[in-house]
C-alpha cells in the first residue's frame, strides 16, 4: 500500500516522540490506529458493496436474457397454434391426407414447444417453488398457475 520500510518507521516515530513527547505518543499512536481501522473497514465495506450491485446487475442481466428467449419461444408457439388454426380444414380428396399429415406435423411441433417454454418456466421459477414449499402446496401447482398468468399477459 504505502510501501514503508522499517528505517521509515524509525525515523517517524523518532519526529513523532520529539514532536508529542513521550507521555502523549502512546494517545496518537492508539488514535492514529483507530482511525486508520476505521478508514480501512469503509474501504472493505464499499467494495462489498461494489462487489454485491455488480453481482445484482449480472443476474438482472441474466434474468432479461432468459425473459427474451422464453417470449420468443412463446411467440413461435403462438404463431405456430394460430397459422394451424387458420389454414384451411377442408380441400381436395386427394390434397386432404397430406395437408391432414402436415397439420398433424405442426401440431406435434407447436405442442413441443409450448411444453418446452413451459418447462422453462417451471425450471426458472424456483421463487414461486420455494414459497409453494413453505406453504405446504405443490410444486406443480404453483408453476402452471405462473404459467397460465404468464400466458394471459402475454395474450
Amino acid at each position: 500500500m504505502l510501501d514503508i520500510g522499517f528505517l521509515e518507521l524509525m525515523l517517524i516515530g523518532l519526529v513523532g516522540l520529539l514532536v508529542l513527547g513521550p507521555e502523549r505518543l502512546p494517545c496518537a499512536a492508539r488514535t492514529a490506529g483507530m482511525w486508520i481501522g476505521k478508514i480501512k473497514r469503509t474501504v472493505s465495506g464499499m467494495q462489498r458493496e461494489i462487489s454485491a450491485q455488480l453481482e445484482a446487475e449480472e443476474l438482472r442481466q441474466k434474468l432479461n436474457e432468459q425473459q427474451q428467449k422464453l417470449d420468443n419461444s412463446l411467440k413461435k408457439a403462438k404463431m405456430d397454434v394460430e397459422s394451424i388454426a387458420d389454414s384451411p380444414s377442408a380441400s381436395t380428396p386427394s390434397t386432404n391426407a397430406a395437408s391432414q399429415s402436415d397439420t398433424e406435423q405442426r401440431v406435434a411441433k407447436a405442442s413441443a414447444r409450448l411444453d418446452d417454454a413451459l418447462e422453462t418456466v417451471r425450471e426458472e421459477s424456483p421463487t414461486s417453488t420455494s414459497a409453494a414449499n413453505h406453504e405446504g402446496k405443490p410444486e406443480t401447482a404453483d408453476s402452471e398457475k405462473a404459467a397460465l398468468n404468464k400466458d394471459r399477459n402475454h395474450q
